[in-house]
């Protein structure tokens, strides 16, 4: 089931949108505003939410505020990885939850937290139990970051190796299993926090670990799920099978939906970090994404009787 929508992730980091075509985040709020509305004509009552945001930053909130995009929306998102990636320490994460909630009254999510074993298993172990002790309670939803590693052969689009060094490497070791599916240390304490705690898995297209996610997903209690469809994947050929595919097999779990990812030949520049050439094209997509798989549910009214 379908439980609520985001729109993009990460929209105030480079990697996910270009600063240099949308300094001021203009595009972005626009598309945003554009997104919202068509989802909201297609299911009023389904919750949208603003693309989780990373790092945390209330100027960039109120700068959404300015521009009229909180008001379309019924949650916020925030990010955090700070034994790997952020400089602030783990036990900083109910300041860091505060601060957003000082600039808006609408709820905060958590739509991506997790830690790396890039140096050692024993770290995400911790890091886990001291995250679910400080995020539990404090947040409607936690999405840990990730259930699998990221395979070696696939690159991560969203960092840039040259640029990142070691911090590049880090993003390949976020899940709770192993590249060939063997759980690490953390994943055997996992069920101590479900269903409390979601995950957040990316699946690519055509994921060939699709099936085996929902047996581990099962097993480790889990019961809601951030995932995305790719507005770039949408292009593909035979996209909407797998789209299909995918959200058949999840169907058993509450999901939120991320929309995001500019097709090459449909961004102002051919990357998919690019604001797109025609906002109304991405609202297009979340629209037809909505009323396939989260259409409103239209109740016939039943007769009087006397």
């Amino acid at each position: 089931m379908v439980e609520a929508v985001m729109f993009w992730n990460e929209p105030n980091n480079k990697s996910h949108w270009d600063p240099e075509i949308d300094p001021e985040w203009r595009r972005f709020a626009d598309m945003t505003k554009l997104a919202a509305n068509a989802v909201a004509q297609v299911n009023p009552e389904l919750p949208r939410v603003l693309g989780g945001i990373s790092p945390i930053d209330a100027a960039f909130i109120r700068r959404m505020q300015k521009f009229g995009v909180i008001e379309q929306l019924n949650a916020v998102a925030v990010h955090g990885f700070p034994l790997d990636w952020n400089n602030w320490m783990l036990d900083q994460w109910p300041a860091r939850l505060e601060e957003i909630q000082a600039v808006t009254d609408l709820p905060v999510w958590v739509s991506e937290v997790g830690i790396s074993t890039f140096g050692a298993e024993e770290v995400q172990e911790f890091g886990l139990r001291r995250t679910a002790e400080l995020l539990i309670g404090r947040a409607p939803r936690i999405h840990w970051y990730s259930l699998y590693d990221l395979p070696k052969a696939w690159p991560a689009t969203t960092r840039h190796r040259e640029a990142e060094g070691s911090s590049y490497y880090r993003h390949f070791h976020m899940g709770l299993l192993r590249e060939d599916g063997t759980p690490k240390r953390a994943a055997k304490i996992f069920p101590e926090f479900t269903p409390e705690i979601g995950l957040c898995q990316w699946f690519h297209f055509e994921d060939h670990r699709l099936d085996d996610a929902v047996k581990w997903m099962r097993d480790l209690g889990v019961t809601y799920l951030r995932t995305g469809l790719s507005w770039a994947d949408s292009f593909r050929p035979h996209a909407q099978q797998w789209f299909d595919r995918q959200m058949q097999t999840l169907a058993e779990f509450d999901l939120t939906l991320t929309f995001c990812f500019t097709p090459e030949h449909r961004g102002i520049a051919p990357h998919h970090t690019s604001p797109p050439l025609v906002n109304e094209e991405f609202a297009e997509f979340c629209a037809r994404m909505t009323e396939r798989y989260a259409p409103a549910v239209h109740v016939s009214s039943l007769p009087c009787t006397t």
